[in-house]
């Protein structure tokens, strides 16, 4: 499965509205202690004001029809109907499902019409993941036996022109049969017996658990956006303990510019980097690296990758540069 590239607010310069619970925050010039119990109180109110105003779940976001929500709650009670509502959750993925479906099993299906983006694509994701492989792996990866699970796979395309080239297996995890066929029979004569698609599952991301400790690395690209936020963080709960010691997650999906975007015809949402960001505090994991992905056409969302590891990443502690403090200095 992939996520449609292509963005109309992108192109029309469409911005969201301003949240309307912002409020200037207090003049930090008088104490606390030294107001009156009412004014106490009263700044209290606004300080849970400002807080739930700067929540990325309370900032506003539209559909694809232009209609605006005042947070992702109200998005998602319209999109799934209330907290127990099955019948309308299953039927948002059902109706994502046969969207898919009716794309044609190709580069240029999977990529929304869009499919020349695809060496830009691979291009940026091989840099990023060369260093996180270098940086993370023991011994960069060398002499060891490497896995990767491609989420979301598709026809196959990111196992095929990179993952099966840096890992010894590749599982691929795609809910479209179709998409699903297309990759056995585009991986069939790629690779080697040291470079090999393994496992072709046919489950929905949300209903896949994975085996425990088997990936180095699990990718996660254009397909994480189908998920509801409960099921975003239940999926990543249960991949946590299927990685390596050292393993991590590849996270690379489109950025909307403010809270998010849902579009009603594929049944995914685009959500913006402070909604990420929470939903990977929730999930417990830790924000290794990101960079951005360039070379793709104006119209398009941006795109960043997310490297997210369960470990908390040690920190970098910048130091002078040994021929720069031996310089002379002006003493004054």
């Amino acid at each position: 499965m992939s996520l449609s590239l292509y963005s109309p607010f992108v192109s029309t310069g469409y911005s969201h509205c301003n949240h309307p619970n912002h409020i200037p925050p207090p003049s930090t010039t008088t104490t606390t202690s030294a107001l009156p119990p009412s004014l106490r109180h009263l700044r209290r109110e606004v300080r849970s004001v400002l807080t739930r105003s700067l929540d990325p779940m309370e900032v506003s976001g539209v559909d694809s029809e232009g209609k605006e929500f005042n947070s992702a709650q109200e998005m998602w009670r319209e999109a799934i109907g209330e907290e127990g509502d099955e019948t309308k959750k299953t039927q948002w993925y059902r109706d994502g499902v046969s969207y898919w479906e009716g794309v044609e099993a190709s580069v240029d299906g999977v990529l929304g019409g869009y499919g020349h983006v695809n060496d830009a694509d691979i291009t940026g994701s091989e840099v990023f993941l060369k260093t996180l492989i270098q940086e993370r792996l023991v011994n960069g990866g060398a002499n060891q036996h490497l896995v990767a699970l491609d989420c979301g796979s598709g026809i196959g395309r990111i196992t095929k022109n990179l993952l099966i080239r840096y890992f010894n297996e590749v599982d691929l995890l795609e809910p479209v049969a179709q998409f699903l066929d297309a990759a056995r029979e585009n991986l069939a004569s790629i690779g080697s017996e040291t470079h090999k698609a393994t496992n072709f599952f046919c489950v929905p991301l949300q209903e896949f658990t994975p085996p425990a400790q088997r990936y180095d690395v699990i990718w996660v690209q254009w397909c994480i956006g189908h998920l509801t936020d409960d099921d975003f963080v239940s999926f990543f709960n249960r991949a946590k303990g299927c990685l390596k010691p050292g393993g991590f997650f590849v996270v690379k999906e489109n950025l909307a510019k403010k809270g998010f975007v849902l579009d009603k015809e594929d049944r995914s949402i685009t959500r913006s980097n402070p909604y990420f960001k929470e939903l990977f505090r929730r999930c417990g994991l830790h924000l290794y690296q990101t960079k951005d992905q360039k070379g793709l056409p104006q119209e398009l969302f941006a795109v960043k990758m997310y490297a997210l590891t369960v470990d908390i990443p040690p920190k970098v502690h910048k130091t002078r540069s040994k021929t720069r403090s031996n310089r002379p200095q002006i003493i004054k």
